[in-house]
Formats: C-alpha cells, structure tokens, sequence
C-alpha cells in the first residue's frame, strides 16, 4: 500500500493536481476534500495528473467523478492525464471514458 500524495500546481489552464499513490477507499476523502476546496473559474481545466496513481479502486473512481461534478458547477472542464492502463480499462468498461477526456500526459491535456 502506497499512501497517497496530491501535489496542486497552477498552470495557464487552470489547477493541476499530481495524485501519487493508491486512491482507495481511505484516501478518496482526502482527493474529494482537496477537489471540493479548489476554486474554479469559468472557462478553466482541472487537469488530475495521474501518471504517479499505483492502484484505484471503486472509491477512487467515485473521488474522480466528484471531481468532474466540482469542474462543471464552476463551468470549468477536467481532464484525466497518463492514466494507468488498469484505470483506463476500468473507465472504457463503465462508459467513463466517454465522460472524462484523457490525455497520455500533462502537457497534452494543457494544450
């Protein structure tokens, strides 16, 4: 088990949020509190960069759509970075993908 780590950054765009670590069932509170605590602005991207993400589970997955749901009550967008391919599989399978846009990397989901 490897605790989970948010470090927050401001770019151009918008906030990024660099999730290290497992999201699960007792580190998901912690990424909805540091989600629900962000000030958006209309027009900007939330971008959760999740190249350093080492498991998610279902609460993860939850804590990632509370994120989304935070993003378009501010009419802000969000976009999921270097998503590990075990979270990805799991997006495709219940229709996420179609929800979040996913970017290989950071720099392209800032472009």
């Amino acid at each position: 088990m490897t605790s989970l780590k948010i470090t927050t950054r401001d770019a151009t765009t918008g906030p990024v949020l660099e999730v290290t670590g497992d999201l699960d069932y007792a580190s998901a509170p912690e990424l909805r509190d540091v989600l629900a605590g962000l000030t958006l602005r209309p027009g900007q991207r939330l971008v959760l960069d999740l190249s350093g993400m080492t498991f998610c589970d279902s609460s993860g997955i939850t804590a990632l759509i509370s994120g989304h749901h935070h993003a378009h009550a501010a009419d802000a967008q969000i976009a999921l970075a270097a998503v590990p391919p075990d979270t990805r599989r799991i997006l495709r399978i219940v229709g996420l993908d179609q929800v979040f846009p996913l970017y290989a990397d950071v720099d392209a989901a800032l472009a």
